[in-house]
């Protein structure tokens, strides 16, 4: 595989409306040793769980159907820094609406994913 770091399993809150990406990034984190604590499809769910849940990292994705997962963060940060990493196809819009943001691009590889959990750790130092 190439990639062999040893990271803290995490509790992960994951926003992501699509079903079929939720379970299979799921799948990936839970490979990694990670847990997913919660997951939310709605920028609404995505407060409640992380206030449910308290995770260690959200990993949200950034356009939701019905609702903007860069919102959700912002209304969760209000209570206090949780490590996130945004996923998009369109890192751009991201950068722009939340500067400073780690972005992990749609789609995306597994050492990119280990790379953007392991960016989001350090800028909560």
């Amino acid at each position: 595989m190439g990639v062999c770091r040893i990271m803290k399993p995490l509790q992960i809150l994951l926003v992501e409306d699509d079903a079929v990406i939720a379970m299979s990034l799921a799948d990936l984190l839970s490979g990694l040793g990670h847990t997913v604590c919660a997951f939310a499809e709605t920028e609404a769910e995505a407060v409640a769980a992380a206030v449910r849940c308290r995770p260690d990292l959200m990993i949200v994705d950034a356009n939701l159907y019905e609702s903007s997962g860069i919102s959700a963060v912002a209304q969760i940060l209000l209570g206090g820094f949780v490590p996130h990493i945004f996923m998009t196809g369109d890192p751009y819009q991201v950068q722009e609406l939340a500067p400073g943001a780690v972005i992990l691009r749609k789609p995306f590889k597994l050492h990119e994913l280990i790379s953007a959990i392991e960016l989001s750790s350090q800028s909560s130092d």
